[in-house]
């Protein structure tokens, strides 16, 4: 079962046995509020930004070659030799596939904008739990729900009753 799934059914519980509710201390926090207001995130999206802006320029100028190759091609064809035509359309056809692994490679599914974007935001994330933990565990909750994601990003150790749910089905 999901964090969320889980959350989401400890929650329905919560409100279900007032009893227990009573005695847990239950908190809330929004990461994407606190992940966009982080000034790291800031800096770290300029980073970001950054080298997006430099793959997006060499994409463009890739694109400009091909369609200025094409363009000669298309021009010229009529004046070259079928050897110099083959040649030339060789090395469009190449350029073109060149740029199509280039695409494939920083915008693919696991391309390397998918990476960058990990490399930034993944310190920033953990970095944002670690301190939900911390105030959690100084504020003396028992609980902290995420309202962005609807998970639980904090639960007391000590409220945990798997091992004895465990023991008590196993007799």
């Amino acid at each position: 079962m999901s964090k969320t799934i889980s959350g989401i059914i400890l929650a329905l519980l919560l409100v279900a046995l007032p009893g227990i509710a009573a005695q847990l201390k239950i908190a809330h926090v929004d990461s994407k509020i606190v992940f966009d207001g982080y000034k790291e995130t800031k800096t770290a999206q300029k980073e970001y930004d950054s080298q997006v802006s430099k793959w997006e320029q060499e994409a463009a100028q890739m694109q400009k070659d091909l369609t200025e190759m094409k363009e000669r091609l298309d021009k010229q064809s009529l004046m070259l030799s079928a050897e110099k035509k083959k040649e030339l359309e060789a090395k469009f056809l190449q350029k073109q596939t060149e740029y199509q692994q280039f695409v494939q490679k920083i915008y693919g599914r696991e391309g390397d904008l998918f990476k960058k974007n990990e490399e930034f935001s993944g310190p920033i994330i953990k970095k944002i739990k670690k301190v939900i933990q911390e105030v959690a565990k100084q504020e003396g909750y028992d609980l902290v729900l995420d309202r962005a994601s609807g998970s639980v990003v904090y639960w007391k150790p000590d409220n945990d009753l798997t091992q004895k749910v465990l023991d008590v089905l196993n007799q």
